[in-house]
C-alpha cells in the first residue's frame, strides 16, 4: 500500500491523541476547581473565620486574576511558548498549596492563599490559549475538549461530598493535593502549538481592547461573573446553613455541571441558529431568573434543582458564546493576552466584586437578600451587551464550536 493510504489514518491518530492529553489536563484541572468551589469555603467556616473573612480569603482567586494571567499571558504570546509556563504554573501552584497544611490564622491563610492564587489563575488562561492555538490548525472541536472539564468538576464534587460526610471536612486538604500533583504531571504531556497569523497582528493591545465592542463584551462578562462570585464562594455554606448536607450539596453543584456539559454539546447546533448576542442575551435574563430563586426559594429543594438547571445558561452557553467572541477579536499573536484580559475583566474584577461585597451582604443582611440583590448585576449586564455590542456577519460565523 502506498504512503497516502497511512496519511489519513495518521492524522486522525494524531487528532485524536492531540485531544486526549488536552481533555484529561481540563478533567483534571476542573476535578480540582469541582473540589475547591463548593467545599474551600466550608474548610473556612470550619477554622471559625466570619462570612466577611471568608469573602475576602476567596476572593484572593480572583484578585489574582486582574493580574498574574496577563503577565503570563504577554510571555506566553512573547515567547510562543505556552506548554512550558503551563508546567511552571502548575509546578508552583503544588508548592504554595503544601503551605496550607501549615497555615492558620486570617493573616498566615490569607497570605498563602494569595502567594496560591498568583499561579493556579494563571494555569487555566495559558491552557485555553493553547487549546484554541491547537484548535485554529486542527479543525477541532472546543466544546468537546472543554466537556471533559465539565465532567472532572462533576465526580469530584459529588466524590467529595460522600468523603467529607463520611470523614470530615479536614479530608479535603490531602483530596485537593492529590489533585494538584496529578495536574502538574499531566502538563509534561500537553504539546507546543503554532500560532496562526491573523489580520489584527498589526495592531497594538491597547488598540483591540479600546474598541467599543471589545469594552461592552468585558464589562457584561464582568457583571454576569460579579454574581456568580456570590455563587461560587457562598451557595455551599447559604444551603448548609438552611440544612442541607455535604452529600446534597455536591448533588446540586453537580447537576448544574451536567446542565453544562449538555449546552456544550449542543453548541455547534445553537450557534448555527442563533447569533452570538442573542446567545449572551438569553444567557443574562435567564441569569436574573435563577439569582432571584436562589433567593426566594431557599427552602424548596425542588426549585433549588431547578435554578442549578439553569447553569446551562448562566455559565455554559454564556462562557461559550464569551470565548467565541473573544476569539473573534484576539488572535493570532495576541491570543494568550486576550484571553488572559478576558479572565483578567471578567473573572478577576467581577468575581472579586461578587466575593467580597458577597462575604458582607451575607454577614449584614442574610443569604437570602444576598442573592436576590446578585440577581441585579446580570439584569445591568444585559442592558450592557444589548446596547453596547455590536458584531458584524462575519463575527457571528461559526468558530471553535463549529
Amino acid at each position: 500500500m502506498s504512503a497516502d493510504f497511512f496519511m489519513p489514518i495518521y492524522a486522525l491518530y494524531m487528532h485524536t491523541k492531540l485531544h486526549f492529553k488536552l481533555s484529561r489536563f481540563y478533567f483534571i484541572y476542573y476535578f480540582f476547581v469541582g473540589a475547591f468551589v463548593p467545599y474551600w469555603g466550608l474548610y473556612l467556616k470550619s477554622e471559625q473565620f466570619s462570612p466577611a473573612d471568608i469573602g475576602i480569603l476567596m476572593s484572593l482567586f480572583q484578585i489574582s486574576r486582574i493580574f498574574a494571567p496577563n503577565f503570563w499571558g504577554w510571555l506566553a504570546d512573547h515567547t510562543g511558548k505556552r506548554a512550558q509556563w503551563i508546567k511552571l504554573t502548575a509546578f508552583l501552584g503544588l508548592c504554595g498549596f503544601t503551605a496550607v497544611f501549615w497555615a492558620h490564622g486570617f493573616y498566615w491563610l490569607f497570605f498563602v492563599m494569595a502567594a496560591l492564587s498568583l499561579f493556579t489563575s494563571s494555569t487555566l488562561p495559558l491552557a485555553e490559549s493553547l487549546t484554541l492555538a491547537h484548535l485554529a490548525t486542527t479543525n477541532g472541536h472546543y466544546s468537546r475538549i472543554r466537556m471533559w472539564g465539565s465532567l472532572g468538576f462533576i465526580v469530584a464534587a459529588v466524590v467529595l461530598g460522600f468523603c467529607i460526610d463520611f470523614s470530615g471536612i479536614r479530608s479535603l486538604l490531602w483530596f485537593l493535593l492529590f489533585v494538584q500533583m496529578t495536574l502538574f504531571v499531566l502538563s509534561f504531556g500537553l504539546p507546543e502549538a503554532n500560532v496562526a497569523a491573523h489580520e489584527h497582528d498589526e495592531y497594538s493591545i491597547w488598540q483591540l481592547m479600546r474598541q467599543p465592542n471589545v469594552m461592552a463584551l468585558l464589562l457584561g462578562c464582568a457583571l454576569m461573573v460579579t454574581a456568580h462570585g456570590v455563587l461560587y464562594n457562598f451557595y455551599s455554606i447559604y444551603l448548609s446553613d438552611h440544612g442541607y448536607s455535604k452529600t446534597v450539596i455536591g448533588l446540586l453543584w453537580a447537576v448544574g455541571v451536567v446542565c453544562e456539559i449538555a449546552v456544550f454539546m449542543a453548541m455547534p447546533k445553537i450557534m448555527a441558529r442563533f447569533s452570538l448576542k442573542a446567545i449572551l442575551l438569553v444567557s443574562l435574563a435567564l441569569a436574573v431568573l435563577r439569582f432571584s430563586l436562589i433567593g426566594w426559594a431557599i427552602d424548596s429543594w425542588p426549585i433549588m434543582l431547578l435554578a442549578q438547571t439553569l447553569h446551562a445558561a448562566t455559565f455554559g452557553s454564556f462562557h461559550a458564546a464569551s470565548v467565541e467572541v473573544i476569539a473573534r477579536f484576539f488572535n493570532g499573536r495576541h491570543q494568550a493576552k486576550g484571553q488572559a484580559i478576558y479572565n483578567s475583566v471578567a473573572y478577576g474584577i467581577g468575581g472579586t466584586l461578587g466575593g467580597v461585597a458577597g462575604g458582607y451582604a451575607l454577614q449584614y443582611l442574610g443569604g437570602q437578600h444576598t442573592f436576590m440583590l446578585a440577581a441585579v448585576f446580570p439584569l445591568l449586564g444585559f442592558l450592557v451587551i444589548a446596547l453596547g455590542l455590536k458584531l458584524s456577519a462575519q463575527q457571528h460565523q461559526r468558530g471553535l464550536f463549529g
